[in-house]
Formats: structure tokens, sequence, C-alpha cells
């Protein structure tokens, strides 16, 4: 079992970028696919990004080629780094984790067993 804790949200311009983070506690981290999901005011938490235990990485369409996904194993850690932000971005960010040992790298919520707080990300233009 982890337990997750997300930093780093804030208040940024459009075009910005800014890094979340998102460091989990307990044994087995480097294990397992680690992912971002957000919820934006009124609507669904929708997937984001994730990364498996060997680094492979998938995104969803709508941040692909500006949001990037990493992991430090040693500091039990994983990063979100958000570039060229738009205000359709403003949301509260989730961390994730889950589905240990598998490349095949889920983007759904109910293939996640554990869940940080949220961090706010807010974009304004």
């Amino acid at each position: 079992q982890i337990q997750l804790v997300e930093s780093g949200g804030g208040l940024v311009q459009s075009g910005a970028s800014l890094r979340i983070s998102c460091v989990a506690s307990g044994r087995a981290f480097s294990s397992y696919s680690m992912a971002w999901f957000r919820q934006a005011p009124g609507k669904e938490r929708e997937f984001v990004a994730a990364i498996a235990y060997d680094r492979s990485t998938t995104y969803s369409d709508s941040v692909k080629g500006r949001f990037t996904i990493s992991r430090e194993n040693a500091k039990t850690t994983v990063h979100l780094q958000m570039d060229n932000l738009k205000p359709e971005d403003t949301a509260n960010y989730y961390c994730a984790g889950g589905a240990p040992w598998t490349t095949d790298i889920p983007t759904t919520q109910d293939e996640y067993d554990y869940w940080g707080q949220g961090t706010q990300v807010t974009v304004f233009s």
C-alpha cells in the first residue's frame, strides 16, 4: 500500500510552465504505474498522463506535446511538467498509483488503487 501527496500547484498565466509533483510513501513504488488525472469544476475526472515501471509513458491527446511525466524511483516521486499552459488546463490534479509490473499502462480511474488529495492548477488568460 502507498500514500500519495501532491504539491506544486498554483496560479499561472496562459503560456507559462508549472511542475507538479507527487511523493509516495510505502514500499514497491518502483513497480507501480503512476498517473495524473484532473478534474475541472462541473466536469468528470479525466486522464492526463501515466508512466509505467519501465518509464514508458502515455498521454491524453489534449496534453500531448505540452506535458511530460517522469519518475524518480530513488525519491519515490512522480512529476508532471506542464508547458504552454492554457486556461482549459485549469483543474484539480490528482496523482494515482496502481497496476504493478505492467507495460499496458492503465488510463482509467478504476485501474488505479491509490490516490492523492489533489493540487489545484489555475491558468488565467
